[in-house]
């Protein structure tokens, strides 16, 4: 048994630990897969050479680098699935809820901040969806599934950028600070349960470490839409919101780009 470990320059969320899990499924001769996002490294305990592995990573254009194999000592970690599983289905609830009351919200305030943070929220469930409901899938049925939702994921934030030209170009009210800085501060409380529920768990899975860095940059995203509330209270203009709306936006059209790539992609390798 060796382990081998690679770094992955471009592997700063869940994300791509999901797309990695994928593109890696259907090779035998790995036995564990380690994650470890704050440092963008993986480290893969497998039977025989690595190459197969390395060209399967490279093909995802993630930057991944060679670091060393060396025999695997000890017993090969294994996971707690059924645990992981439980604690994304309360996760993955959190964030279809804030979700819907956020996009409700959004529309009511006409804030496109709230309206592109609750398109964030969904970003993230359509991602902890893909691991959940495609486990023990066929090749093919993952593969249809991530095609589906990042097509889903780019048609909305397509929408939304549309949406906010629009609204750069042609007068609207000013939205209502009032109900962005509320909702996002909710948000920020499901977020805050999140880590909770995470943290309380102690599990060191890659799962769940992986959901704690995304569940923290939610927390940037809710913090931008609160602050262009103020900058709102502040100069009585549409624009901040708009800005931020913007940047959220390209955050879910990347997210949705990186799921089409590796839909795109062939397990051939």
């Amino acid at each position: 048994m060796n382990k081998t470990t690679f770094r992955i320059a471009k592997m700063d969320c869940p994300s791509e630990e999901q797309l990695i899990r994928m593109r890696l499924e259907g090779l035998t001769n790995i036995h564990s897969l380690q994650f470890d996002i704050s440092n963008r490294r993986l480290t893969v305990h497998h039977s025989g050479n690595s190459d197969h592995i390395y060209r399967r990573l490279e093909s995802l254009d993630l930057d991944t680098s060679f670091i060393e194999t060396v025999p695997a000592v000890g017993t090969v970690p294994t996971g707690s699935q059924d645990q992981d599983k439980r604690i994304l289905w309360m996760v993955l609830g959190i964030n279809l809820f804030f979700f819907v009351l956020e996009m409700l919200a959004g529309f009511l305030a006409g804030s496109m901040g709230l309206v592109a943070d609750s398109l964030d929220m969904l970003a993230d469930s359509i991602v902890y969806s893909l691991a959940l409901f495609a486990a023990g899938g066929t090749m093919t049925r993952k593969n249809n599934i991530a095609k589906a939702s990042g097509w889903f994921q780019l048609f909305l934030a397509l929408l939304g950028f549309a949406e906010v030209m629009r609204r750069f170009l042609v007068p609207e009210p000013v939205p209502a600070f009032q109900t962005m800085i509320i909702i996002s501060l909710l948000a920020l409380i499901g977020n805050a349960a999140c880590l909770y529920l995470l943290q309380k768990s102690r599990s060191r899975e890659a799962h769940i470490q992986a959901s704690m860095i995304f569940t923290s940059n939610d927390v940037i995203a809710n913090l931008g839409v609160i602050l262009a509330g103020v900058f709102v209270l502040l100069t009585n203009s549409r624009y901040p919101d708009l800005i931020v709306g913007f940047i959220v936006f390209a955050l879910v059209a990347r997210g949705a780009f990186r799921i089409l790539r590796l839909a795109g992609k062939h397990y051939s390798l």
